[in-house]
């Protein structure tokens, strides 16, 4: 199964999201308004002043969930979102080595004999397609 960008939208100025198990419940009140399993979404985005559980918080947070928070006319007020993928290391080499003139050029030749490659590569099984088809 291929999750795709699943996000909850909830604008209910009132709702409080919070965490039942592995659900997010939709609180108006003391009534019940919705259940949705976590798994399945990667964002929730919340239009109203209520808020969230700190279990949610959390739960999204360990799932890389993004939980983000909007007033009820759409003006950003605070996001949060998991741990920070990658390498920390080696993003500091890239920069590094994007402010030395030496490496920064030997790794735009490289992307540069990749580019002029590639469009050989292709102008030359568009010839050989067209060429052997009998459109000549």
């Amino acid at each position: 199964m291929k999750k795709l960008l699943n996000t909850l939208y909830v604008t209910s100025e009132n709702g409080y999201l919070a965490l039942d198990g592995e659900n997010i419940v939709i609180l108006e009140g003391d009534t019940e308004k919705g259940r949705l399993p976590l798994h399945n979404l990667e964002g929730i985005i919340s239009f109203g002043y209520r808020g969230t559980s700190p279990a949610l918080m959390g739960a999204c947070a360990e799932r890389n969930i993004s939980l983000c928070f909007l007033t009820p006319q759409g003006k950003f007020l605070a996001r949060i979102s998991g741990k920070t993928k990658g390498n920390v290391l080696l993003r500091q080499q890239q920069y590094a080595s994007s402010r030395e003139e030496t490496v920064s050029l030997e790794i735009a030749k490289n992307c540069i004999t990749g580019k002029v490659f590639n469009a050989r590569w292709i102008d030359f099984t568009a010839k050989k397609r067209f060429c052997f088809s009998g459109a000549e």
